[in-house]
């Protein structure tokens, strides 16, 4: 979550800089986005208005059609001027995918966004996510505990270590997509990355002892 931060400009390093296309970020950039755990919308706006928000900038016109277009791509048109207490949590969570995607942005930043949600919705969005991405694919990095998820959203899975935080291993998951979940070679991976943080753990348990 710190790295991710640091990226979208928000924290700074202690050393080294983040970069894109030579520009050295140090505050939020218009060809990043992030979504975070919580939805984190307006409760005085609608979920049209919540997705808007970040398109003033943008003529009227243009601001609606852009709106228009990625409220539809989430499947919330219906819910257009709901609020957010009448929203479920996987509603919710769409409207800051769509929040995040209708500014076009280069790179999407993903906080364990499905976190907090049940397991059928969780999965649900997954699938939902990967298919609004495969629009425009924009670079994504995505933060989770969540094994399988990686498997499913991610072509690199790099494994960190914590206190300090560290890379501990690189994986290319070279897999063809759509994937699906029950595929043997998902099932390969999952049990290599399950491995894989077996021995980090160790390591970081064995250091702090």
């Amino acid at each position: 979550s710190t790295l991710l931060r640091i990226i979208a400009g928000l924290d700074f390093p202690t050393r080294g800089t983040v970069r894109i296309d030579e520009q050295i970020i140090t505050k939020p950039h218009a060809d990043i986005s992030i979504i975070f755990q919580e939805a984190r919308m307006m409760p005085w706006l609608t979920v049209w208005e919540n997705i808007q928000f970040g398109l003033q900038y943008l003529p009227k016109t243009q601001r609606n059609l852009l709106t228009g277009e990625i409220i539809a791509k989430v499947g919330l048109t219906e819910f257009a001027k709901a609020l957010p207490r009448q929203l479920s949590g996987g509603m919710a969570q769409r409207v800051a995918i769509a929040r995040a995607l209708v500014t076009n942005p280069s790179i999407l930043l993903l906080d364990e966004p499905f976190s907090a949600l049940d397991a059928f919705t969780r999965l649900n969005l997954q699938d939902h996510l990967l298919e609004i991405w495969s629009y425009a694919q924009p670079t994504m990095i995505l933060v989770t505990h969540d094994v399988e998820e990686a498997l499913m959203l991610s072509d690199r899975v790099i494994v960190m270590r914590g206190n300090p935080g560290r890379i501990h291993q690189e994986f290319v998951i070279d897999l063809p997509r759509p994937r699906k979940r029950t595929d043997q070679q998902i099932q390969y991976w999952k049990e290599r990355l399950l491995d894989t943080l077996d021995l980090s753990i160790g390591d970081r348990l064995a250091v702090e002892a």
